[in-house]
């Protein structure tokens, strides 16, 4: 398998203060399409109280032009509510829902205890097949958590099954505050992919501008094929105890995998545009 990047403007812009006009955020989404990314997680189907600046979702879609890009958009939802309205629209494949393995975090991020949360994600999930839409289930907290709610392996490995056995062929592994260490990364994400050989384990991670490197190569070494990143590394989890943990800067990404004679088929002129235009996005 090619690797496959998944840009995240949507978590790069949803913790932003000043709302960003909807024809910005079309414009940048826009060039991104144009670059030549696997996915782009471009916004939410969430209520506009929980994250305002994503409340014109549907309106961007409605600005993006589609027609010549090999990229397919995905919308994070918190509830079937925010499902049933992401699934009307024919433009996006994935639908993600942030399925946390801390029960703490959890109600903080969709205000669901865990049992309601693993009730959501198997009504969305046929909610999907319905629509020909593909699921993906993030396992938030996935290196740990700072609440004090008990983490191991073999809790991620039972979210894992019950997941896997609904029929969700794609899952990605969350490190949702930053403190994933490479050696954990190392570990974890091979032996899931050894126990289920039938999904696909893409990886979020975030990190300090200084950490990221031997987080990627840990996942890259892994075998791991599928990578969320963010131009410059904008956005990231407000929970994080460093103000500097962010998203993986997209083009550290793409130069680590160059350094390793991965072909990605990038349009990187675009991609400047992109890095050009960004600052009308995050000032």
């Amino acid at each position: 398998m090619s690797i496959k990047i998944t840009e995240c403007p949507r978590d790069a812009m949803q913790g932003l203060h000043d709302f960003v006009p909807t024809d910005i955020k079309a414009a940048y989404i826009n060039l991104l399409l144009q670059v030549g990314f696997d996915t782009i997680d471009f916004g939410s189907f969430v209520s506009a109280k929980a994250i305002p600046q994503l409340q014109d979702t549907a309106e961007v879609l409605k600005k993006l032009d589609t027609s010549n890009t090999q990229s397919k958009l995905l919308a994070i939802i918190a509830n079937y509510r925010g499902a049933e309205d992401a699934v009307k629209h024919e433009e996006i494949t994935y639908l993600g829902y942030p399925f946390s393995i801390s029960e703490t975090f959890q109600i903080r991020n969709t205000n669901t205890k865990l049992p309601q949360a693993f009730e959501n994600v198997k009504r969305i999930n046929g909610l999907c097949h319905n629509s020909g839409k593909k699921l993906l289930v993030y396992l938030s907290m996935g290196f740990g958590n700072p609440y004090g709610d008990e983490w191991n392996t073999g809790i991620i490995e039972h979210w894992t099954e019950q997941i896997v056995d609904l029929g969700i062929k794609n899952i990605a592994l969350a490190d949702t505050i930053g403190i994933a260490q490479a050696e954990q990364i190392g570990s974890i994400y091979p032996d899931l992919c050894r126990k289920f050989p039938e999904t696909e384990f893409g990886i979020h991670l975030h990190s300090t501008p200084d950490t990221w490197q031997p987080k990627i190569a840990a996942a890259y070494e892994s075998g791991c094929k599928r990578f969320d990143v963010a131009l410059k590394g904008y956005g990231g989890c407000p929970m994080a105890a460093d103000d500097l943990t962010g998203n993986i800067a997209t083009e550290n990404l793409i130069r680590y995998l160059q350094s390793q004679h991965e072909l990605l088929g990038l349009d990187l002129a675009k991609f400047q545009e992109a890095i050009d235009y960004s600052g009308k996005v995050f000032g």
